[in-house]
């Protein structure tokens, strides 16, 4: 009753906030349903009459029969003879539902209601047309025309079973005609209909039991050996409409009061106190179990409770990440789709691979920022291998540059034809930053290339990548690409996560980040600018990260980490002591501008650190970005290749070149300007990277720059490598270089004491060949310098030198 009357009154309110447009829609519609409905009834009833008039609705001289007049007969005709025949009465009762909705009358169940009369509007006429085969007016043009072609298709047997299956369906759906609801339904109804539960009839069955003789001197207790009636109580509940509901058996057990008169001799019951309190008023209680901690994360979780969790961010609070608006906005870069151009194409396509008897059941485009994806599905019995040596020959037809052929394209049963379009749009960088991809990309070191052929912003995370290699010829997009990276790292880790080591052997390409040294840039103690540029300080400083290395690994250990993220978690949660050693440990992302530059004055120097650390580095949060202008085998060496799984290539010269970056060929067809290549060891995507000008990388620097950073940079392990210099003659055994002995293997074999070809064979650069060199010359190995000419070696076998080798041992 309090239910009902909160509806009524609801009901009240509702009325009285009923605006008058809605008031007058609702009457409107209420008042057309009558209307319909009317001359729908009026209409079935002198359907004949009413339909020759309809033609004449000006003419005064017909009368109409309609209780409705001409307008009636029209609405009849309408909507009865020429649509729905006597489903037009669903019509009438839908306006009916929209008046009491528009009203706020919730009467009608509004979805229910309207997928119970689309049924009906569409099966009605089609049964009352098999019911009077296309004469009368209840089927309606729609239902005699179905009738007729269902019937032509699956003749008139076929059609009743079709109807008889759509009602079948309709009453399964509606009224739930499943076995198992059915037979619930049986149940519910025998017990609604068995007769109630008598205690004293079985009192009296059990105490006549009880008076046998074989049961004299038996002790009986309720929990077990007494009868089951005696064990179980019939509970009888209300349910919520006020009914009866079926009886329910209550498990716990019970004891029927037993008068001392009625108790026989010898026989007697175990009573139990009835708990005088409700079920409901049960005392309850919750006791809370605690974990057993140890010491130090007791100490941990107070210090937690106390001071909360460690703010890696305090030191720079303030700090504002870069706002969008530092990047160029280049206009409207949506894709502008030329209809002739993808037409021309595909005709040109379809012809060529005709010519050549290739046929071709389908053929589909995906059109790119740069290049249009045509994928053609071959005939069956065609090779792949016919389709994929016709490259030459479609760029030829096509005129175009860069075209590329993917056969077949992975995961799908399809043949990739890439076609560069005649008007590429751009990739502009606030574009990308600003999607909501990169925004809610939930990765450790997001990193946002560009968009994808089918025009989606691409976002790969450097942490599992998780070095990286990039390669492509002069004025390609490489430096580009690294400012792109850079620039989404830099939107998105604040300064205590992440620092960048910068090595430029160009001198001009990352020294635009020299701005954000005290927020950003990581360094050796003793160095003067944070951006590396002298070959020597860039051979210290890999050294100083494989110290860094190591020491991170030494500080996982002992905190029981397996990766930063885990070590990162237990500092912040207090459980490392910091008087241990234990710190927050930022991300390092290394980045090397120009590789071959290095090899070329370095050698092993450089290539086998960088090696260690893309073997290692990884699960300490150090990461390698290494790019380089000549992707060759003696610059790209198989040990680097084997640590970067993840490599990007943009337009290189050669399909050689292109092999050597990502094992297989398609670099070359690129056509420039930020054209790339893309391979996580995977898949190959081709990627229009995103341009950054060099105008917003000083912006976004300068925004940085201008905000309270740290006392100074990152600062890395110190290194102390070799002296710079050797004094001839006192040599001392203990001091010597790690390939001073491999070095006089080589001098005494070829019996050549030359400095260039110690760099030669041990790819070293000239400042430790030199040193080595000097010291084979205090040793007494070789002679002194002169001039032009080479050094004088003074032993003359390779037997000697083992016993001159072995005596310096000692």
């Amino acid at each position: 009753m309090a239910k009902l009357a909160s509806n009524n009154r609801q009901e009240v309110e509702d009325s009285k906030t009923l605006s008058k447009p809605r008031i007058f829609f609702g009457l409107l519609f209420l008042f057309l349903s009558v209307v319909f409905a009317l001359s729908f009834a009026s209409y079935l009833l002198n359907w004949k009459a009413n339909q020759s008039q309809t033609g004449a609705m000006l003419d005064k001289s017909i009368k109409s029969s309609n209780i409705f007049g001409k307008v009636g007969d029209w609405l009849g005709n309408i909507f009865i003879f020429d649509s729905i025949g006597i489903a037009a009465f669903i019509v009438a009762f839908l306006m009916m539902v929209f008046g009491f909705q528009i009203l706020k009358k919730n009467y009608f169940k509004i979805w229910k209601t309207l997928s119970h009369s689309l049924f009906f509007l569409c099966w009605l006429p089609i049964l009352m047309g098999a019911i009077t085969k296309g004469n009368g007016t209840l089927s309606g043009v729609f239902g005699n025309e179905i009738q007729e072609y269902l019937a032509s298709i699956i003749g008139d047997f076929g059609l009743w079973m079709t109807l008889l299956a759509a009602i079948i369906l309709y009453f399964v759906l509606e009224f739930n005609l499943r076995p198992s609801s059915i037979k619930n339904q049986i149940d519910s109804i025998k017990d609604k209909f068995a007769p109630d539960y008598d205690a004293d009839e079985d009192f009296e069955a059990d105490k006549e039991l009880k008076e046998e003789p074989h049961f004299e001197n038996l002790k009986v207790t309720s929990e077990v050996e007494a009868p089951k009636t005696e064990t179980f109580e019939t509970i009888k509940t209300p349910n919520q409409t006020g009914f009866e509901a079926p009886p329910v058996v209550a498990e716990t057990p019970i004891n029927i009061p037993v008068k001392k008169d009625l108790e026989p001799t010898g026989f007697s019951f175990q009573k139990e106190e009835t708990p005088t309190k409700p079920a409901d008023n049960i005392a309850f209680s919750i006791e809370e179990v605690k974990e057993d901690l140890d010491d130090s994360e007791r100490k941990a979780k107070d210090l937690v409770d106390k001071h909360g969790l460690y703010d890696h961010k305090l030191d720079l609070a303030n700090f504002q990440m870069p706002k969008i608006e530092l990047l160029k906005e280049y206009g409207n870069e949506e894709i502008a789709i030329n209809k002739d151009e993808l037409e021309e194409n595909k005709n040109k396509i379809v012809g060529l691979l005709k010519n050549f008897n290739v046929g071709i059941a389908e053929i589909k485009a995906t059109i790119g920022p740069t290049v249009t994806l045509y994928e053609i599905v071959p005939e069956a019995g065609i090779r792949v291998a016919a389709i994929k040596k016709l490259q030459d020959d479609i760029a030829l037809n096509l005129s175009a540059l860069g075209i590329r052929i993917i056969a077949p394209m992975p995961g799908k049963g399809t043949i990739g034809i890439e076609v560069p379009r005649k008007n590429p749009s751009m990739v502009s960088m606030r574009s990308v930053i600003s999607s909501p991809k990169f925004q809610n990309a939930d990765m450790d070191l997001p990193v946002v290339f560009g968009k994808t052929i089918s025009n989606e912003v691409f976002v790969a995370d450097l942490a599992k990548m998780p070095h990286l290699l990039m390669a492509g010829a002069t004025g390609q997009g490489k430096s580009v690409g690294i400012n792109a990276i850079l620039t989404s790292l830099l939107y998105k880790k604040h300064p205590s996560e992440l620092k960048f080591v910068m090595v430029d052997p160009k001198k001009v390409e990352l020294s635009l980040y020299s701005k954000i040294e005290r927020h950003y840039l990581a360094k050796l103690p003793d160095g003067e600018d944070a951006i590396i540029t002298d070959t020597h300080k860039v051979i210290n400083t890999l050294n100083s990260l494989c110290i860094e290395m190591d020491t991170r690994y030494d500080l996982l250990k002992n905190a029981f980490c397996k990766n930063i993220k885990e070590y990162n978690k237990k500092f912040t949660e207090r459980k490392l002591n910091p008087e241990n050693g234990h710190r927050y440990m930022p991300y390092i992302v290394l980045v090397v501008d120009e590789f071959a530059d290095l090899i070329m004055t370095a050698g092993k120097e450089v290539e086998l650190p960088i090696a260690r650390l893309a073997q290692l580095a990884r699960a300490v949060g150090i990461h390698l970005i290494v790019a380089t202008q000549r992707p060759s085998v003696n610059v790209i060496t198989g040990m680097i290749k084997a640590n970067f799984p993840a490599r990007a290539a943009f337009r290189v010269i050669s399909s050689v070149d292109s092999r050597t970056i990502l094992d297989s060929t398609g670099a070359e067809q690129l056509i420039g300007k930020g054209d790339m290549l893309y391979f996580n060891g995977n898949d190959l995507l081709r990627l229009q990277c995103a341009f950054v000008d060099t105008p917003e990388v000083e912006k976004i620097a300068e925004y940085i720059g201008e905000q309270k950073g740290y006392a100074s940079a990152f600062m890395l392990p110190e290194y102390s490598g070799e002296e710079t210099t050797s004094t001839v003659g006192s040599f001392d055994p203990n001091e010597k270089d790690q390939l001073f002995e491999e070095a006089a293997r080589i001098i005494v074999s070829t019996q050549q004491g030359s400095t260039s070809m110690l760099q030669r064979q041990l790819k070293l650069g000239y400042n430790r060949a030199g040193r080595i060199m000097d010291q084979l010359e205090a040793a007494g190995i070789v002679g002194g310098f002169n001039g032009a000419k080479a050094r004088e070696v003074m032993i003359s076998d390779l037997n000697s030198l083992e016993s001159f080798l072995e005596e310096l041992r000692k």
